[in-house]
């Protein structure tokens, strides 16, 4: 187990969400949803996260963009260095532009991708690592963008980027299919991943918590963790169970009304990570 430190996260409220289009596997057009539901839920997260002492800020959320409470995947932050999003499907397109604009608006050096990438979605910081994902929707070219933003930002500093190719359309992003849990520690459900994948995981990560079917199905592993809270579904019991054996302390929180959407506790929020220096 690692030890907590506080976050800053970016998060949008729920106000226009819906599902009016299918874009990944969890999506169908014709099934209700319940926006006052997901504002709950929404807003129960933002508690826990600030419950827990982190810093949490709200982004405005615009009128056609229901996927806009999936904040994650509007940028990365690495070092105060802001690498904006740019959107697979034309539905979410707009919401790029809508994250960078936000941070440059408070003072963040921004970095306009070239390439497709959907943000935290698909990349994730595991201390001076940045795992990418690949298969779906971030393409392998915005895997090289990337480390030549980071490089071109940071210098020396840059953390070297790791590319994880998905196979599974069920787990389209990789913050679906593995937890950062702490800097030196992931969890992660192996058949999401190809055999390269696999393989690269298991020699960097040999003592990662491998997350069985039942708890990825109901993106269990779509989790926040501070170091030593987890904030994750109540339906992901073996995880919860798993992570208690590892020391850490989970955090069950309801977001089963996003779940119609594709996303859980990580896709609604974004962390920013601030200037080591």
């Amino acid at each position: 187990m690692g030890t907590a430190t506080r976050r800053h996260y970016l998060m949008c409220p729920p106000t226009y969400y819906t599902v009016s289009y299918e874009i990944n596997p969890w999506m169908h057009a014709d099934q209700a949803t319940d926006t006052s539901l997901a504002l709950r839920q929404w807003q129960r997260l933002r508690d826990v996260h600030l419950d827990l002492g982190h810093t949490v800020e709200t982004i405005d959320p615009l009128p056609g963009l229901p996927d806009m409470v999936y904040a994650a995947n509007g940028a990365l932050v690495v070092d105060g260095v802001v690498c904006s999003a740019r959107f697979r499907y034309p539905e979410r397109q707009p919401e790029g532009p809508a994250y960078q604009q936000w941070f440059a608006d408070h003072g963040y050096r921004t970095r306009t991708a070239a390439q497709v990438n959907e943000g935290e979605g698909d990349i994730l910081v595991a201390g001076r690592t940045v795992l990418a994902g690949t298969g779906f929707r971030t393409t392998r070219a915005a895997h090289d963008e990337l480390r030549h933003l980071l490089t071109d930002a940071l210098g020396a500093d840059a953390p070297e980027v790791i590319g994880l190719e998905l196979v599974d359309p069920r787990y389209y992003h990789l913050d679906t299919a593995l937890t950062v849990l702490a800097p030196d520690e992931i969890a992660y459900h192996p058949p999401a991943f190809s055999p390269a994948a696999r393989a690269l995981l298991a020699d960097r990560y040999p003592d990662a918590l491998l997350v069985g079917p039942d708890d990825a199905a109901v993106l269990g592993l779509n989790a926040v963790s501070d170091g030593e809270h987890v904030v994750v579904t109540p339906a992901a019991t073996r995880f919860a169970a798993q992570l208690r054996e590892r020391g850490y302390t989970p955090i069950g929180v309801d977001t089963t009304e996003l779940l119609k959407g594709g996303g859980g506790a990580k896709c609604c929020t974004l962390e920013i990570r601030p200037a080591s220096r």
